[in-house]
């Protein structure tokens, strides 16, 4: 289970930390499409900014997996599974929009 804690902490603390890096990239980007989608996301994990933040979350989220029933609930389990079950359905849809498109094509 403490894989799975790890794992969960890792990836919810980055995307947060993309989420808030990538914001200011987004009106200075000439890029479209999917290309700036990887540019974006692509300059945004070269930043030190972002390794500290995503640091720090997963820092506070691996903690927060430890600590006691309501501490765990509030500050790990509810942010680090709304934050992946978001992404993957974003990602999902993505992936159902490019194949619906690629199909009418």
């Amino acid at each position: 289970m403490n894989y799975v804690k790890g794992v969960l902490s890792g990836l919810a603390a980055t995307i947060i930390a993309e989420l808030v890096f990538v914001r200011p990239f987004l009106r200075d980007s000439k890029a479209t499409g999917l290309d700036a989608l990887l540019s974006l996301f692509v300059e945004g994990l070269l930043l030190p900014k972002f390794w500290i933040v995503a640091i720090l979350l997963f820092g506070l989220f691996f903690l927060a997996s430890r600590a006691n029933t309501v501490l765990r609930v509030l500050f790990f389990w509810i942010p680090t599974l709304v934050v992946s079950a978001l992404t993957f359905a974003v990602i999902g849809l993505m992936g159902y929009v490019a194949v619906v498109v690629s199909r009418h094509h």
